[in-house]
């Protein structure tokens, strides 16, 4: 066996371990159990299929997390462009477009309610406010803040990565909490009760 062959092996391995992790977390962002199966899948496989991008630079997790996160994102920008049209047995996509119609070219039932247009640009402010808080942490408080609670990492492991004690790390996770909720409070929770 060459040392490439029991790298590959190792590599095997450890994926196949992290794997029930990946699907659980994969579950909850798409609601799908066949759709987290294949994003893990697909995330699996371009890790496989090129190892040589894992420079080491994280954990192994870490590194695939990252690339199950896009595979999500790209799953979720694709449902929400495509929507799959159910067919009976006998019946032809054609047809079953044509049932969704009355004669005269109104849709048989009312669209689905769009929600509320205004609440959802507030969440994309809320989070770009976010974005910005967390940009102005010192980089290891927001890399630390980050990976626990965006790659939802246990302390060990990121202790582990950032070569810190786990009282550091707590010191850390509390400053960047009281920060960011001093800037949040400061930039979005301020100007909303004065507005």
């Amino acid at each position: 066996m060459t040392a490439d062959t029991t790298a590959i092996d190792a590599l095997h391995r450890q994926l196949e371990a992290m794997r029930p992790q990946l699907v659980r977390f994969a579950q909850l962002q798409l609601r799908n159990a066949a759709l987290a199966e294949d994003a893990v899948q697909d995330a699996l496989i371009a890790v496989l299929e090129t190892p040589e991008r894992f420079a080491g630079q994280s954990s192994l997790r870490t590194y695939v997390t990252g690339i199950l996160k896009f595979k999500i994102i790209d799953n979720l920008r694709a449902t929400t462009r495509e929507r799959q049209i159910e067919t009976a047995d006998d019946q032809s996509e054609d047809d079953a477009i044509d049932a969704l119609f009355h004669a005269d070219g109104h849709t048989r039932e009312q669209p689905l309610a769009w929600g509320d247009p205004d609440r959802t640009l507030e969440q994309k402010d809320f989070f770009a406010v976010l974005e910005v808080c967390l940009d102005k942490l010192p980089a290891k408080t927001a890399r630390i803040f980050m990976m626990r609670e965006w790659l939802d990492l246990d302390t060990d492991e990121i202790c582990k990565e950032l070569a810190i004690s786990t009282s550091n790390a707590w010191v850390l996770l509390y400053r960047a909490r009281m920060r960011l909720r001093e800037c949040l409070d400061l930039n979005w929770f301020g100007k909303r009760q004065a507005g």
